[in-house]
C-alpha cells in the first residue's frame, strides 16, 4: 500500500513539474502574425504593381469601352431608322450588330483572361517578396512561429507584424 501511494505521489510530482516546464516554455515561445491582405493593399510594391497593370491594360480597356459605346449607338440608330428601312436592309444591319456584339464579347473575355493572368503574376511576385521579408524578420528577430491569414481567428496587436513587413517591403529589403 505504501509503495502504491509513493508511486502516486511521484506521478503527481512529475505531472506538476511537466506542467511547470511546459508553462515556462510557452512563455518563451515568440509568435507573430502577418495580414497578407493588408500587405498587398498597402505596400508600395503592391501600389506600383497596380499602377503597372493600369498602364498596361488601360488603353485596351478604353478601346473596349469605346467599341461598346459605338455598338450601342449603332443599335439606337437602327431602332430610329427601322421604320424607314426595307426588310432586307433591316435584317442586314441586325446581322451586323449581332456579329459586332459577338466580337466585342469575345474581346471582353480575352481582356478579362489576360488581366486576371497578369494580376495573378503580379500577386505571386508580391507574395514571394513578402514571404522572403517575413522569413528574414522571423530569423533576425528570432520568432518561433509566424502565422498568416486564414489560419488565424484572433490576433493581438502585440504579435501583429504586418506594419513591420510593409515597412520592410517599402524600404526595399
Amino acid at each position: 500500500m505504501k509503495a502504491r501511494s509513493m508511486k502516486l505521489f511521484f506521478a503527481l510530482l512529475l505531472a506538476c513539474a511537466s506542467s511547470i516546464a511546459v508553462s515556462a516554455q510557452a512563455q518563451e515561445l515568440k509568435i507573430g502574425y502577418v495580414n497578407s491582405e493588408r500587405v498587398v493593399r498597402e505596400s508600395e510594391i503592391a501600389k506600383r504593381s497596380q499602377a503597372k497593370l493600369e498602364t498596361e491594360f488601360g488603353k485596351r480597356e478604353k478601346d473596349l469601352n469605346d467599341q461598346n459605346a459605338a455598338l450601342r449607338a449603332q443599335a439606337e440608330k437602327l431602332d430610329r431608322d427601322s421604320p424607314t428601312l426595307s426588310e432586307a436592309e433591316k435584317t442586314r444591319r441586325q446581322r451586323e450588330l449581332v456579329e459586332l456584339d459577338r466580337d466585342l464579347q469575345r474581346k471582353h473575355r480575352e481582356f478579362q483572361e489576360d488581366l486576371t493572368q497578369r494580376k495573378n503574376e503580379e500577386l505571386s511576385s508580391i507574395a514571394e517578396r513578402a514571404n522572403r521579408t517575413i522569413k528574414a524578420i522571423g530569423e533576425s528577430e528570432k520568432y518561433d512561429l509566424i502565422l498568416q491569414d486564414q489560419l488565424v481567428i484572433f490576433v493581438s496587436g502585440r504579435v501583429d507584424l504586418t506594419n513591420k513587413v510593409i515597412a520592410a517591403l517599402n524600404a526595399g529589403k
